[in-house]
């Protein structure tokens, strides 16, 4: 089973960004634990973060060809990143979504978020370890529809 995790926009500055919202572990140790996690489930992960929305869709599409599903955090893009939603709902593999922190408690609760209705699995507020509990419940889903 292979799935992608794609990061958006200024994930590449996580322990640097406010650390009362977002924590102190920085992408690279996020991304160590989340790889540890998916072989230990047998599930091979291919990761890739890009501040330009563009560039997460060409790697989306690059990897489509190999991918069971795919794990989005779309960060800056949450609330307006319909072209990466629309690549992702129309993929044709189930994607997850990650919040790394509760995003409707400091944006309000009518923030709307263009990749949540299509979603698979939807994890909010539980920081790095919302990464592990997408990509378990994707590969979950995968594994009870063989």
């Amino acid at each position: 089973m292979h799935i992608v995790v794609l990061n958006g926009p200024n994930l590449n500055r996580l322990g640097k960004r406010p650390v009362s919202q977002y924590g102190t572990d920085t992408l690279p140790e996020i991304e160590a634990r989340i790889k540890t996690r998916a072989s230990e489930l047998s599930v091979r992960v291919t990761q890739y973060q890009s501040n330009h929305e563009g560039d997460l869709i060409d790697r989306l599409y690059d990897l489509l060809d190999t991918a069971d599903a795919v794990v989005v955090n779309p960060a800056g893009l949450t609330t307006y990143g319909k072209s990466l939603a629309d690549a992702l709902a129309e993929c044709g593999v189930p994607y997850g979504v990650v919040h790394i922190s509760q995003p409707y408690s400091h944006r309000g609760a009518d923030m709307p978020d263009v990749f949540r209705d299509n979603s698979a699995v939807y994890v909010c507020g539980l920081g790095w370890k919302g990464y592990v509990a997408a990509i378990e419940g994707l590969a979950d889903r995968i594994r009870s529809a063989e």
